[in-house]
Formats: structure tokens, C-alpha cells, sequence
């Protein structure tokens, strides 16, 4: 039992480790079948498999599982390799599964409006715990949020001052506003989060990203910054754009081997040749992007 609360403690924590359990046994081994190890993200562990060689192969095998977050199975045979003869191995073979633990996926989402709320719907179905903020508390709060981890109805700077995403966090920017907007990227470019990305037509995302250059940060910073969000799918809805982003987390979350249909237009190195639809009046074609050779 202390193996799985020790698994409970560290998902809570937002950390990552990887579970060693031995499968199958043939003749004699230093341990039992069923015995397990738990390898923390800072590499300290609980449990046994019965040490020596073994173990110590074991544990690098699952620093590599926890950084692939994909399973492994490992195969010792005790009587024929001799660098197992330390007196602590009994001969024999011996199977031993390994596999990631993964903190649940925590999804924060700036503002709470129509597309937010579809957004924490569809992402709390999908499994991802969610916690919103939002400087308007006739939006943010319990009743509209009512399965969200936390609800934060105060200044978008306050709110940030109090969040500390992890490598395991997806941000959502979807405030009312540029300014808001670009507080929360500024402050988002600069966590280690998973996943980045921003609601916005493609002039709102030029003049953000713009903006923040303008003040210092390194372009690059915002390489992983997804913008427009989610995949092109057609979304018109708040239902339909929240399907669109929950999409992109899920295929990030679970390594999707295929290349992903994209909205982002930012990361290639030239701007497109129209504007959203609600500023197709004003292409974008003559403005260079934030990111490119030559800055305007």
C-alpha cells in the first residue's frame, strides 16, 4: 500500500515517476513476483525489486520511461550474464514491467467567457482538472465553473503572482482583451508549461507578439506558443472551437504520432496573405511577422 500512496502523493504534487513491477519469474530471484519500485522525478525511490545490479538497471530504465512517458518491459536472465553474480541474485530470469506515472493534466484557462466555458466542459470530460481566472467575478465563479480545481475572480496579475504551472500544465489564453492577453503571455512564455496557446484573429496574435518583442522578450520564447488555438477543423461555435483546442492538448498529451492540422500560421516565415474572417477588410499581407529576419 505504500507504493500506491506514495503514486498518490506524487501525481498530486504535479510530479512524474515511473513504477517498476516484476511480471514473470523463472526459477530463483532475490524478490517475488508482484514486488514493485517506485522511481521518483528526482530520482529517489520507494520500494524494492530485490537491489544489486538488477535494481540499479531497472532505475535508469525508468528515468528514460518517465521521459518518453511510454512503457517498458525489461528481460534479466540471473544465470547467464555474469555482472549479476554481486551475491545479492539467486540465478534465475526474471521479467519486470515498467510504467509511467503521470500527474493529472492540469489545464489553466485565462478568461472565463462563452469559448472558456465550452473549453473547461470539454477538457474536464477529457479529463484534464481545470483551474480559470478572470478579473470578472460575474463570470468567474463556482456556479458557471462548478468541477474546476480552482476559480480565480481577481487581477489577472494577482492571479498569476499565485500560479505556478509545471511541465504537466496547458495554458489557454482567451481573455476579452490585448492587454490582458498580453500580460498573461508575457507571463506564460516564461513558465516551463506543456502547452501554450492563445485565442485570437491573426492581427490580434501580430500586434501581441509584436508588443512583446518590442519590450525585450526573445522572440523565441514564443516558438512553442500555439496561436491561433487548436486544430483546424472548421470551428465556428464556442463548442466547436473548445472541441478544436481539447483536440491539440489530447494530441500533445498522448504523443500523436501523425502530424496535426494546425491553425498556427506564426512559426513559418512568412505572414499570410488574408485575415480572419471578422478582419478580412484589412489583409495582413504587407505586414511582416513578429518573428521573422526583419522585424517591423
Amino acid at each position: 500500500m505504500e507504493i500506491y500512496e506514495e503514486i498518490v502523493k506524487l501525481q498530486r504534487a504535479g510530479h512524474k515517476g515511473a513504477v517498476a513491477t516484476i511480471v514473470n519469474v523463472r526459477g530463483s530471484i532475490p524478490s517475488f513476483k508482484s514486488a514493485k519500485m517506485l522511481v521518483r522525478d528526482d530520482g529517489s525511490i520507494a520500494g524494492t525489486i530485490g537491489g544489486g545490479c538488477v535494481e540499479a538497471e531497472v532505475w535508469q530504465a525508468a528515468r528514460e520511461v518517465m521521459a518518453s512517458e511510454n512503457p517498458r518491459t525489461l528481460t534479466f536472465d540471473l544465470n547467464q550474464d555474469p555482472k549479476y553474480d554481486t551475491g545479492l541474485v539467486c540465478g534465475g530470469t526474471l521479467e519486470i514491467f515498467i510504467e509511467p506515472v503521470l500527474p493529472s493534466p492540469l489545464l489553466y484557462i485565462f478568461g472565463a467567457g462563452h469559448v472558456s466555458l465550452e473549453l473547461y466542459k470539454a477538457a474536464h470530460a477529457a479529463g484534464f482538472e481545470v483551474i480559470v481566472a478572470d478579473d470578472r467575478d460575474l463570470y468567474a465563479n463556482t456556479e458557471r465553473f462548478p468541477a474546476a480545481r480552482q476559480v480565480l475572480a481577481e487581477d489577472f496579475d494577482q492571479a498569476l503572482a499565485r500560479l505556478s504551472p509545471s511541465e504537466s500544465s496547458y495554458i489557454v489564453i482567451a481573455t476579452r482583451g490585448h492587454r490582458d492577453d498580453m500580460r498573461v503571455l508575457r507571463w506564460a512564455v516564461e513558465t516551463p508549461a506543456r502547452y501554450i496557446g492563445m485565442i485570437g484573429s491573426k492581427r490580434k496574435i501580430i500586434t501581441v507578439f509584436r508588443e512583446l518583442t518590442r519590450e525585450g522578450l526573445d522572440p523565441h520564447l514564443f516558438d512553442r506558443v500555439h496561436s491561433p488555438v487548436g486544430l483546424d477543423i472548421g470551428a465556428i461555435t464556442p463548442e466547436e472551437i473548445a472541441v478544436s483546442i481539447v483536440a491539440e492538448l489530447i494530441g500533445l498529451r498522448r504523443h500523436a504520432e501523425r502530424a496535426l492540422p494546425h491553425m498556427s500560421w506564426f512559426h513559418s516565415n512568412h505572414c499570410p496573405t488574408s485575415a480572419a474572417p471578422e478582419e478580412a477588410a484589412e489583409p495582413l499581407a504587407t505586414e511582416p511577422c513578429p518573428n521573422s529576419a526583419n522585424p517591423a
